[in-house]
C-alpha cells in the first residue's frame, strides 16, 4: 500500500464535496477554518454546487474534480467537506492508475466510504476515515478529534489508537489478528455490494459503523454480509461508532447482536471503537497494517 506524504504547515489542502452540498456560508466558513490552522486553500467547485437538492454536482463534474485534485502537484490533501448521498456517482468515472501515481492525503466518512474502498482496492492508496471539514471542523473541533487527525496524518511507523477520555475498546471475541484495515460505514458497504466496485475482505480486518440506524437493520446489514462471503476468510472485526442507534426492545442493544452475530466467527471481534459519526471521534488509517489485540483491547496501525 502506498502512504501520501506528510502534511505540513503551510502546504496547500483541497476542499471538495464529493457527496452532499453545503451552503455558500458553510462552504466560505469551511475556507476559513482550513486556512486559521495554517494551510493554504484550494476550493473544489462542487462546494458551491447543488443539484436535485441532494448532490453537490453531477456525478461527471465531481469525478473531474477529484482526478483535478489529485494530479495538482501543489495540492498536498484532499479533505472532504461532508458526507451525504451521492458519492457513488464518481466511483465508474475515475482514472484509479493516475492516482495511484499521485497519491495524496484522502479524508473523510459517511458516504465518502465508496471513495475510500475504491482507493484503497484500485489505487493502493492509504486513505483516512477521519474528520470532515464541515461536519467535524467548522464548529467545535475538539482537541482529541484534532490531535487523533493530526497523528494518523504524520505517524513514523508505528500508531496506536485511542478512545476518548472514558471509553474503553470493549471486546466480543478474544484473540489477535493483523491484516490490512477496510471498511467504513456500514450500510455504504453493504450497498456496494454485487457491484464491481464491493469490498474484498479476505484476509483483512474489517472495520464499520453507522448511525441513525434501527438495531433491526444492522441485524439485517450484517446477515447480508455474512450471505455475501464477506465474513468468511476475514482476520478480525473492529466495530466504530453507532450513534443514535435505535432499538426495537430496550434489554437487547448492539452489544448483544454483535455477540449473537459475530461471537462465533472465530476471529478477534472488538466495539466501542469512536470512530465514525461521534464527537469526538479518532482516525484511522484506510489499507494500512492494523494489528488487533483483543485480549489487551490494543489496535495498532503500522506502515
Amino acid at each position: 500500500m502506498i502512504f501520501p506524504e506528510k502534511l505540513k504547515q503551510g502546504d496547500k489542502v483541497a476542499i471538495i464535496a464529493p457527496s452532499s452540498p453545503v451552503s455558500k456560508e458553510n462552504a466560505d466558513g469551511c475556507k476559513e477554518a482550513v486556512i486559521s490552522m495554517g494551510y493554504q486553500v484550494v476550493m473544489g467547485e462542487s462546494a458551491y454546487k447543488s443539484v436535485r437538492g441532494y448532490a453537490a454536482g453531477t456525478g461527471k463534474e465531481k469525478a473531474a474534480e477529484i482526478m483535478k485534485m489529485f494530479t495538482d502537484k501543489s495540492i498536498k490533501a484532499i479533505w472532504c467537506i461532508r458526507g451525504g448521498i451521492t458519492s457513488s456517482h464518481v466511483v465508474d468515472k475515475l482514472d484509479y492508475d493516475l492516482i495511484s501515481r499521485n497519491p495524496k492525503i484522502f479524508v473523510g466518512y459517511s458516504d465518502i466510504t465508496n471513495l475510500h474502498v475504491v482507493f484503497n482496492q484500485k489505487s493502493n492508496l492509504v486513505t483516512y476515515h477521519g474528520p470532515m471539514v464541515k461536519s467535524n471542523m467548522l464548529n467545535d473541533y475538539d482537541d482529541f478529534t484534532r490531535k487523533s487527525f493530526e497523528q494518523a496524518l504524520n505517524f513514523e511507523s508505528e500508531l496506536t489508537l485511542q478512545n476518548p477520555v472514558g471509553e474503553s475498546f470493549e471486546v466480543i471475541s478474544g484473540g489477535t489478528a493483523e491484516g490490512t484495515i477496510i471498511g467504513g460505514n456500514l450500510a455504504l458497504l453493504v450497498s456496494m455490494l454485487g457491484t464491481p466496485y464491493e469490498i474484498d475482505t479476505k484476509g483483512k480486518i474489517l472495520f464499520f459503523e453507522d448511525v441513525n440506524e434501527k438495531l433491526s437493520r444492522v441485524d439485517r446489514m450484517i446477515y447480508h454480509l455474512k450471505y455475501s462471503g464477506k465474513l468468511d476468510d476475514i482476520k478480525g472485526i473492529i466495530v466504530g461508532d453507532f450513534t443514535n442507534c435505535q432499538l426495537d426492545d430496550p434489554e437487547y442493544g448492539l452489544k448483544e447482536l454483535l455477540k449473537d452475530e459475530l461471537g462465533n466467527l472465530d476471529i478477534p471481534v472488538m466495539y466501542n471503537i469512536k470512530s465514525g459519526h461521534c464527537f469526538p471521534m479518532s482516525t484511522i488509517p484506510m489499507g494500512s497494517i492494523c494489528h488487533m489485540d483483543a485480549h489487551n483491547k490494543k489496535i495498532i496501525f503500522k506502515k
